[in-house]
C-alpha cells in the first residue's frame, strides 16, 4: 500500500508497515540473511540437539529500523539462553509481508525441522482492508502446512488490532480472528503483541509506526509470557557441564 495513503488513513499509534519500494530492499536483504541462517542450520552449523523456534512475521518481527540483535526475536533468544533451554530462534520476519506472502514462503521454511512456530502476520492485510475470512484462510493454511510437515509442532498465534478508522465491525472481527485461530488449532495466543507499545509515542520510532529498541523489549515480554510455558512444556533446561 502507498505510504502516503497509510499516513492519511491510519492513526499513527496503530500503523504497521505495509511495504514501500524503498523499504522492500531492506526487507529483502534481511530476508536473505534469515534464509542463510536457516540453510546453515540444515548444514549442521548449529548444535543438532537444539530445537527450532521460527518467528514468521512482518516488520514487527523483522525489527524494522533496528539491528537484528535489537528485534524481539533476538531478545527471546537471550531469554532462552538465560534459562538454558535448548532452542534456537530463527527470525523469518519480512517488512511489508502479508498472510499470503508468509504462506508463499512456507515451502522453503519447512525444509528445515521446526518445533515451534510463532505466527505474527495479518496486520498488513488488515490495513489494506482485506476480508477477514481471506486473512483467516491464509493463516490457517500456514498452520496446516506446518502441522502436516511436522505433526508435533507447537503453534503460537500473535494477535493484532486495527485502528478505529477501519470501522468498528471490521476491527472486532479482525481481532477475534486470532483468538478463533488459536482455539481451533489448540495454539497459544498472544492477545495483542503490541500491548503497551502501540500508541505510545516514546516506544516507537519517529515514523510513529515501528517499535524502538525499548519498544521491542516490551514486545519481547509480551511474547515471552506466552511462549515460555510452551517451550518449557517440550524441553527442560540444558544440563550444565
Amino acid at each position: 500500500m502507498n505510504r502516503d495513503r497509510i499516513d492519511r488513513s491510519v492513526s499513527p499509534q496503530f500503523k504497521i508497515l505495509t511495504g514501500s519500494t524503498q523499504r522492500a530492499s531492506v526487507g529483502r536483504s534481511r530476508w536473505l540473511v534469515c534464509l542463510a541462517a536457516v540453510l546453515l542450520l540444515g548444514l549442521g552449523a548449529t548444535a543438532p540437539s537444539r530445537r527450532i523456534v521460527l518467528f514468521l512475521g512482518d516488520s514487527i518481527t523483522a525489527g524494522y529500523g533496528l539491528e537484528l540483535s535489537q528485534a524481539y526475536p533476538a531478545l527471546i533468544q537471550q531469554r532462552i539462553n538465560q534459562e538454558r533451554l535448548s532452542f534456537r530462534v530463527i527470525n523469518a520476519g519480512q517488512s511489508g509481508d502479508t498472510s499470503a506472502g508468509g504462506l508463499a514462503r512456507m515451502d522453503w521454511l519447512l525444509k528445515n525441522k521446526i518445533d515451534v512456530l510463532v505466527l505474527e502476520l495479518g496486520g498488513n492485510d488488515g490495513l489494506r482492508g482485506l476480508p477477514v475470512e481471506v486473512i483467516r484462510k491464509n493463516l490457517q493454511a500456514i498452520i496446516d502446512r506446518a502441522k502436516k510437515q511436522y505433526p508435533r509442532i507447537k503453534i503460537v498465534v500473535a494477535g493484532m488490532k486495527m485502528p478505529p478508522n477501519m470501522g468498528g465491525q471490521y476491527s472486532r472481527e479482525f481481532e477475534a480472528m486470532f483468538a478463533a485461530l488459536a482455539k481451533k488449532n489448540n495454539a497459544a495466543l498472544i492477545p495483542f503483541i503490541l500491548e503497551d507499545v502501540g500508541g505510545v509515542r516514546q516506544m516507537n520510532l519517529p515514523d510513529g509506526i515501528h517499535p524502538t529498541a525499548k519498544g521491542h523489549e516490551i514486545v519481547a515480554e509480551n511474547v515471552w509470557k506466552v511462549l515460555a510455558p510452551v517451550l518449557r512444556s517440550i524441553d527442560s533446561p540444558v544440563t550444565r557441564s
